[in-house]
């Protein structure tokens, strides 16, 4: 087996998705933190688009989210994708759907305006609409009982959902229920419990209330 060392920045959502897969997976594996607001050259190096994760593989290095969790998904059991070929492709396009939503949480936190940030939660809200049609009526996973790739990409994708109810945002999943069960299934999960550090809630909202947007101001009227 490999040694296996996972480059990663505290907050980075892309991190938690290849740490929730190895820890899946019951492999040992260790943590190398890196400052992405100070790259150091080494880090450049083994990372062409200057992003975390990187996963170094006897030292060689892979990088960018979904590759990694298909290189472990392939070289080590559990399988966390399903076996039918269809069935493997829909699984990836939702995968997908994962980033594309992450894309969104960030335009939501970086919103200049209240009408932009009001624009934001609106497609937030319709994509966990359209999540909520797709979803297994059996849970309490994406597809069913199985635990799969899928869930891996959407578990830190819910760590914003703490963070923005803490300041009163509750109106994404209010009409996403089966939505919210899995979401609470997934936050029960060892794997995606130990994929942050214990003081991930409080940097993540130093992070939120740093940006300068219409959310930042929110929140410091909330202070």
């Amino acid at each position: 087996m490999a040694q296996l060392t996972l480059v990663s920045h505290t907050l980075c959502p892309y991190v938690q998705r290849a740490a929730i897969v190895l820890a899946e997976k019951g492999v040992a594996f260790e943590r190398r933190w890196v400052d992405l607001a100070h790259k150091p050259a080494w880090f450049l190096d083994i990372s062409p688009l200057g992003k975390t994760p990187v996963l170094l593989a006897d030292g060689a290095p892979v990088f960018e989210s979904a590759v990694i969790c298909e290189y472990l998904d392939e070289t080590l059991a559990p399988r966390l994708h399903p076996a039918d070929a269809l069935e493997r492709a829909q699984h990836r396009a939702w995968i997908e759907f994962g980033s594309a939503l992450l894309n969104t949480i960030w335009a939501f936190y970086m919103a200049p305006d209240e009408a932009a940030l009001e624009a934001r939660r609106k497609e937030i809200a319709a994509k966990f609409t359209q999540l909520e049609r797709v979803l297994s009526t059996h849970g309490p996973y994406f597809a069913g009982e199985a635990f799969s790739l899928v869930d891996a990409v959407f578990a830190p994708v819910f760590r914003y959902f703490d963070a923005f109810e803490s300041l009163g945002e509750e109106e994404f999943l209010r009409e996403a229920p089966r939505v919210r069960a899995w979401r609470a299934a997934l936050a029960q999960r060892p794997s995606v419990r130990g994929a942050v550090t214990a003081d991930y809630p409080p940097l993540l909202l130093d992070f939120l209330r740093s940006r300068g947007s219409a959310l930042s101001r929110r929140m410091e009227a909330l202070a």
